[in-house]
């Protein structure tokens, strides 16, 4: 859905897809750590995302990126498709185990 909406011209419904598609993927990766009772919300789940110490820089600025509100203008402070942003974060948590060093 991030994607068609992004296609179209729907920067803030791909936003919002693209926040909710890293939610379930971290949520999924969580619960293989053995953390299933982690439910916080979209936005929380970003936010441990760009505080996990272990995942690589690029991931880390992504969900920041993800995170940075846009402005009246549909400016924000550095360019971004938060669909490669979300894409780029979902590859990492399916592509590596969880280390169980969560905080």
């Amino acid at each position: 859905m991030a994607r068609a909406a992004w296609e179209q011209g729907q920067e803030g419904k791909a936003r919002v897809c693209a926040r909710r598609a890293v939610a379930l993927a971290d949520r999924a990766w969580l619960a293989a750590a053995g953390h299933p009772l982690w439910q916080g919300d979209t936005m929380a789940h970003l936010q441990r995302i760009q505080q996990e110490v272990e995942f690589p820089l690029p991931v880390r600025q992504a969900a920041e990126r993800l995170t940075t509100s846009v402005t009246r203008r549909h400016d924000t402070p550095f360019t971004c498709d938060p669909v490669s942003d979300a894409g780029l974060i979902i590859a990492h948590l399916t592509g590596h185990r969880p280390s169980g060093l969560l905080s």
